[in-house]
Parts: C-alpha cells; structure tokens; sequence
C-alpha cells in the first residue's frame, strides 16, 4: 500500500492554499472494503489489524448494504480510542494493539470502542482518487460518510481553514499537534512532497540531566519530588551540535564512568519538548535548550505536572494546601484543565454560582453571582450586558480556580433561555449512611423513565446524594411543564415506597426518608455541575456513571479530584451521548400527560 506521510516543521504554514486538521493520537489505518464482504484495516507497517479491533470489522459488517454499491473502496484515517471529540486516548489504543487473547480484545471493544476518524480516501467504485486535488477527494469522503454521520465508528475529520480556530481547538483539548494540508495537493506516496505538514502540541518541561550513555547518546532525565530524584525518561535529540559536545564533554570530565555511564550529581538543567508522560516515561522528548538560568531545585514533580497540563494563564500559590493534608492548589487546578473537555459543556452560556474557598475548605468560603469588576474579558458572556459569570473556555475555568472556585452550580436554562434545556431530580438521603436509599430511589426511577421512553442519565451529587438527568430540546417544555411531570413523579415513588421516600421539604418532617427534590427544578435555581469539585473532607467530585454502576457497591466518595480524570480517561464519559440525546430525545408520552 502506498501512505502519504505528513512532514514535521515547527510552525503552521499560512495562506488560503491550506487546510487544517486536529492531529489525532492512534495507529494510521487504511480501511479496505471490497465485495462479498471482504473488509480489512491496514495498519501503516501493513499489517491486518483486524482481529484487533473487531468493532470495526463488526460495524462495516452490520453497515455493509450501505457500501456494497460503493465498492471497492479505500479510506485513510487514524485508529483512534476517543477521550471525546478532539483528543484521544494513546495509551488505551496501545494496549488494545498489544493484547493477544481474543475474550479481552472482544470485552474491550465493547467498553471502549475504537474509532477510525477518516482524512482521506483514495478509491471509492473501483476508481482511483490519488491524482484528485486535496478538496475534492474530502468532499467525496464527506458526502459518503453524511447520510451515517451519527455512527461512533467511522467518523470525518473535521476541516479548519483558520488557524486561529484550529489552534484554540487544539490548546483547550489537548491534541497532539496540527495536520496541514495543501488544498490542490493530490496523493503522493511517502514523503516526498512539500504538501502535508505536522506540526506537535508540545509540552515544554524541565528536567536535571544527571546520566550520559555514550554508546547511544542519550542523557538520563530527572526531576525532584522532596528533594528525591525520580527518572522520567532519556533524551537525545534536539541539541545544536555544539550544545550536545559541551554537555557529553561536562559528564566525561567531571562524571563517575560506571558500567559505561557517566554519572554527575544533580546540576545540569533543560528545557525538553515532549507530548505526554506514557508508562511514567516521556513521549518523544527531544531537547529546547541546556538551561543554565534555571536552578535543579525548580525541576520539580509540582512543576512537571503544572508544565504537562499546559495551563493557558498564568497561577499562583500553587503549594496553597485548599483541602488540609491532601490537595493543593496546584491539584485543584490541574483537574480544572484536565477535566475542563468534559466539564465545559455543561457550563457554557450558563450563568454560573459559584462558592469560592480561597484560604481552603476549612477557611471562610462564599457564593458569588456576579462577575468581579478584575475579572478578564474571557468571563464576559457576549449575549448579555448584565454582570453574571458566563464560563465558556478553559481560561476562565482556569482563572476561576485559580481564584479559589471550588464549586460550580449552574441553572437548567441557557442565557436569554426561559425553557429548561433538562429535568433533575435530586435524590437527597438523610446521610451518608443512608446513601443506599438514594441507590434504591435511582434504579425506580429509572425504571419509570424507561417506561416512558426517556433516556435519562445519573450522577452523584459529590455528597451523600445521587442526580438524574433528563436532557431535552431547547423550548419542548416549559418550567410549568417540567414541574407537573417531576412533581407525579416523585408523588409516585413516595406514594409507593412511603416508609424509604419521601418529597416533605423540611427535615425534621422526613423521619430518616431520603427526600425527592422535584422543586429544586425551577427557573434561575441552580445545582451542582457534573464534573465540579465540593466543599468535603475528601475532595470528592459530582461524578457521571454508568446506569450499571449505581448498585450496592457504590460508594460517592471514591470520586475525587486527584482520580476523576483518569476514571474518565479510563472508561469514558458516561455523559458523552447527552447533547445527542438532548435534541433526540422523545418526550411524547411526557407531553401528552403533561397536557392532558
């Protein structure tokens, strides 16, 4: 097979003649269809990579009828396990390539499913694409992929021609980097082109260099976590020439030869590039500079952490202990930038309530609505000239907690909106202890959603309670609507089940009942975010699951901001489908009671 490769450089070609495309972070495929059901995906070494991801195979199997009278056909793309939209998971399509036993490839194909997110097509009917122009081979994989657009398994690449736009994309997800391509640039093999460039999102940390091997050039990097040297991988590349022989020359005069490696003591500094931390270790380190302006005690794990988030402003008193003994600030906000893809989505153009903790949990805190006068203009919201705070990108979550913004509480209504765009119950037990009753009320009410064909999605308070959400169309129902429904609701299940549930408002009346807040969904009445931290000893998180997930063995404190975004990064998002079920979601039965 012939592969077109992207080139390297360092900035992004301008001009009308390009394109630009997020640089995803998997196995380059080709998927090949052919008749009687011949499918295979090729990965770049050429090798069938079927059996790997079975998924695939399956979803071109099922979809078949709509290509038969498409093929042969030949499309390009990137094998991907999507994180969401723009950023995928490496290390997860890494261990999906290396597993050799077919019961875990199949049990992983189906808890995280891989995606081919398809560039390029070079046949389509038998006929050759490599001498079309660049534009056209996309529209022709565009208009085949549209009509089963809604699929998760074969997905089109979406297509910049701002750089401004792509590159805001990709610092606020985290991408690998950039894909530019010319327009007119027809499909060439290899590298022998001036036409496809790759361009990395690198991160830029600093490590002390305290081994040299010169069997192979590469120098030992460390940094330093309470005064202790951790090994974080060896670099190579990127020295000028005579930066690499003052550096080797340093460590043959001044170091200890042991077994052929030259040692030194913590001293030597720099500047490295690298995309992420795989398996502990750098990914594609290659060296900025030797920094000799920066002391080894500032290459710090703090700062290798803070550097690898890639904060788009700058923070401060990041040591600042905000829960005693277990998280910093320097924590807080690196899970506000880590999480802040998942997260962002259920804050735009809300006006935000937020309790701020600046001295730590255990300090004063309060609630604030409007927007401080020194708050940048990233907070503003452009539709509206009253003074609330309006989160719509990773920096103004960022500067939020850099300011102390523990929690994030938001409306059921957009800005300008006077329709919910969701219906919440809140299921409140007494306490923690109880917490089993919010289990017992969540699988009932679900159970009563499912017989009215509602798709409906849950997650734990961050406290001693569970939440479910019921995502609806912008203007379907009105507040008076969602309130008739939500009340029977509740009545209902306290009705049924009066000595476990209750919907009395006061807690002296409730008797040990876990109470059903249906009132709580109103107009201009807030409640906590998914994703946001709480005010708790634990640092816990309002955590999405999976419906599978809330049974006797959950327990709402295990979600907490030091693993909430592993977990995500892990499993997934169990809040991914929302906006899908949002404007999909079928409430006829619910509007027909409702306007009975």
């Amino acid at each position: 097979m012939d592969w077109m490769k992207p080139i390297e450089i360092k900035d992004v070609p301008k001009g009308d003649e390009w394109l630009y495309e997020v640089k995803y972070d998997g196995f380059r495929c080709q998927l090949r269809i052919s008749g009687n059901k011949e499918i295979a995906l090729i990965s770049k070494s050429c090798l069938d990579i079927s059996n790997k991801f079975p998924e695939i195979i399956k979803w071109c199997e099922e979809n078949y009828d709509y290509f038969k009278n498409k093929l042969p056909i030949n499309i390009d793309g990137e094998l991907v396990i999507l994180n969401h939209r723009y950023q995928a998971n490496f290390a997860q399509v890494q261990t999906r390539g290396r597993m050799r036993s077919s019961k875990r490839i199949d049990e992983q194909s189906k808890r995280r499913p891989a995606t081919l997110m398809a560039f390029d097509i070079t046949e389509i009917k038998g006929r050759k694409l490599h001498q079309d122009h660049l534009h056209l081979r996309k529209e022709v994989l565009y208009q085949f992929l549209q009509p089963i657009s809604d699929n998760k398994i074969l997905k089109y690449v979406e297509v910049f021609t701002s750089i401004e736009e792509i590159q805001k994309v990709v610092s606020a997800s985290k991408c690998e980097g950039i894909i530019a391509k010319r327009k007119d640039s027809t499909y060439q093999k290899g590298k022998k082109h001036h036409d496809w460039f790759k361009i990395k999102n690198w991160s830029v940390i600093q490590g002390i260099l305290t081994e040299y091997d010169p069997s192979n050039g590469y120098f030992l990097v460390n940094v330093l976590d309470n005064n202790n040297l951790i090994k974080i991988g060896k670099c190579k590349n990127g020295l000028s020439k005579d930066s690499a022989e003052t550096v080797q020359k340093l460590f043959r005069t001044q170091g200890n030869l042991i077994k052929g490696v030259y040692h030194l003591p913590p001293a030597i500094t720099s500047s490295i590039n690298t995309l992420d931390l795989f398996e502990k270790e750098l990914r594609e380190p290659n060296f900025k500079r030797i920094a000799p302006d920066t002391s080894y005690t500032e290459c710090t794990l703090d700062n290798l952490q803070l550097n690898m988030a890639q904060l788009p402003i700058e923070v401060s008193n990041t040591n600042k202990y905000l829960w005693p003994d277990i998280y910093r600030k320097k924590d807080l906000l690196i899970y506000i930038r880590e999480i802040s893809p998942w997260m962002l989505p259920f804050l735009k153009q809300k006006a935000l309530t937020i309790i701020r903790c600046p001295d730590g949990i255990d300090k004063d805190s309060f609630f604030q609505k409007s927007i401080p006068e020194y708050a940048p203009e990233f907070l503003s919201s452009a539709d509206t000239t009253d003074d609330y705070i309006v989160c719509n990108n990773v920096e103004g979550l960022v500067w939020l907690a850099n300011h102390g913004t523990i929690e994030y509480h938001v409306p059921f209504q957009k800005m300008g909106n006077t329709t919910p765009s969701e219906i919440v119950f809140d299921l409140d037990p007494p306490s923690q202890e109880y917490f089993f009753l919010a289990v017992k009320a969540a699988n009932l009410l679900k159970q009563l959603l499912d017989d009215l064909e509602l798709i409906s999605f849950v997650k734990t308070s961050g406290r001693k309670g569970l939440q479910i959400y019921i995502p609806i169309r912008e203007a379907s129902m009105t507040y008076e609507e969602t309130f008739i429904f939500t009340e029977a609701i509740a009545k209902t299940l306290a009705r049924l089940y009066p000595n476990d549930f209750t919907i009395e408002r006061l807690k002296k009346n409730r008797k040990g009942r876990l109470y059903i807040d249906y009132v709580q969904h109103a107009k201009d009445k807030t409640l906590i975010a998914p994703y946001s931290p709480r005010i708790t000893r634990e640092g816990t998180v309002s955590t999405p699951l999976y419906w599978h997930e809330v049974n006797k063995d959950l327990d709402p404190a295990a979600f907490t901001i030091g693993n909430a975004v592993d977990r995500v990064r892990e499993i997934g998002c169990p809040f991914s489908d929302y906006q899908y079920v949002s404007e999909n979601q079928n409430i006829e039965k619910v509007l027909k009671y409702v306007r009975a």
